[in-house]
């Protein structure tokens, strides 16, 4: 197989706009930089991706382990009915009115979103997100026709909701969904009830869809409580809430999440897409099914953990000269600002050009959280997903950095 040519012309299948146009993601594009700094004898601490070092619930585990059938099945297109009933007696211990018909199983969250945007928006729909917003929402938009409107928010308020005129400027005839993550990624930002109902009274004046990320939604610090937009009266037929197992019980791997939503049009339009790729993991669903029967204690340890991470994170942070980062609310992200010509040039510079005591750090720069180009240029995304003794080593490392990178902004 290669290249062909014809009367001295190259003929070569032309790649399609639409994948063109996919973002590269922010949090794994510099892995090549990482891996030869690994080989090179460096060791690289990973601030860049939200993958905890929580272990999993071992009950969850122990589902996997124990499975002994001998012919690894299709589940039901929704998922098995049995754990669609146990995620609804979930969300119904926290107050939210469902049952498993307003459940669909999916390939993690991500399934779960675009099954939402495919369902919601026609090609050359709009949606509006508030920035900076997790960097996939870009490529499912892409990959669903869909185009995003983002509305900015600053980090001089710790992200805050913007004003509903800010929404109403950008809403147009092509406008069909709002989209947020509560808590937030990558701001850790947790979105108050009032913020919710303004949201509400937005969608419903628009009749648009609100479509709400809510897999951190157990990880809500310092006496804040979550809201569920399926908490939010009035929305019954508006509210989307995309969810997921993976930060829940650190189960990331097994890629098992779901769409939840009231709306039963919308939900037999879900059912669709989902039929079309058959069904959701087995094993994954299992593994959910069983984690659904961890004890409440383990939130309540893993919360007071992140809560311990992000203190030791956030004030070392805001220690060293230059740097402002707001103190999250939620999730175990955050965002900080450097004193840096370029984050995408700096953190390519810590894996290529330096080190202290043979180890450096792996950021995810913000710019790519961003919609709005040439924005978040000197910020950075940082999880707190490590120990708080590795917290504080990178901590060290960033301040060394800093010192010394040639394109520091005084």
């Amino acid at each position: 197989m290669g290249v062909f040519f014809y009367n001295n012309f190259t003929i070569m299948p032309k790649i399609s706009n639409k994948g063109i146009s996919m973002p590269e993601s922010p949090i794994r594009k510099l892995v090549p930089f990482a891996e030869i700094a690994k080989k090179s004898g460096k060791k690289v601490y990973h601030l860049n991706i939200g993958q905890p070092d929580i272990k999993t619930p071992e009950v969850a585990l122990e589902a996997i382990h124990n499975f002994s059938d001998k012919v690894v099945e299709y589940s039901h297109s929704a998922g098995f009915e049995s754990y669609r009933k146990g995620l609804a007696n979930y969300y119904q211990n926290l107050g939210i009115d469902v049952n498993q018909n307003d459940i669909i199983v999916t390939t993690g969250g991500s399934e779960a979103l675009l099954f939402a945007l495919n369902s919601c928006l026609d090609n050359g729909d709009e949606i509006i997100i508030p920035e900076p917003f997790y960097a996939n929402y870009n490529g499912f938009s892409i990959s669903a026709g869909v185009k995003v409107k983002p509305i900015s928010t600053s980090i001089d308020d710790g992200f805050a909701l913007p004003k509903i005129e800010e929404f109403e400027k950008l809403i147009t005839p092509k406008t069909k969904a709002i989209l947020i993550c509560n808590p937030g990624n990558p701001t850790g930002y947790l979105y108050s009830k009032e913020e919710l109902e303004t949201l509400r009274d937005i969608v419903i004046k628009h009749d648009l869809f609100l479509i709400a990320d809510e897999v951190y939604r157990e990880f809500a610090y310092d006496g804040n409580e979550h809201y569920s937009v399926l908490n939010i009266e009035g929305l019954e037929q508006n509210a989307i809430v995309i969810d997921s197992t993976s930060k829940r019980y650190s189960l990331c791997g097994i890629r098992v999440g779901c769409i939840v939503s009231k709306n039963k049009e919308l939900m037999a339009t879900a059912m669709k897409f989902a039929q079309a790729r058959l069904s959701p993991p087995t094993f994954g669903q299992i593994a959910g099914e069983a984690a659904l029967k961890t004890d409440a204690s383990y939130f309540t340890e893993v919360s007071a953990e992140y809560v311990s991470r992000r203190d030791v994170l956030i004030e070392g942070l805001n220690k060293i000269e230059g740097v402002i980062c707001p103190k999250p609310t939620g999730a175990f992200y955050a965002i900080g600002q450097l004193p840096v010509d370029d984050a995408d040039k700096f953190a390519q510079w810590l894996l290529e050009d330096f080190d202290l005591d043979g180890e450096t750090i792996m950021v995810a720069p913000a710019a790519g959280f961003y919609s709005t180009p040439n924005t978040g240029t000197n910020q950075v995304r940082i999880a707190y997903v490590l120990n708080k003794e590795s917290l504080q080593k990178s901590i060290d490392i960033l301040a060394a950095a800093l010192k010394v990178y040639p394109g520091r902004i005084l």
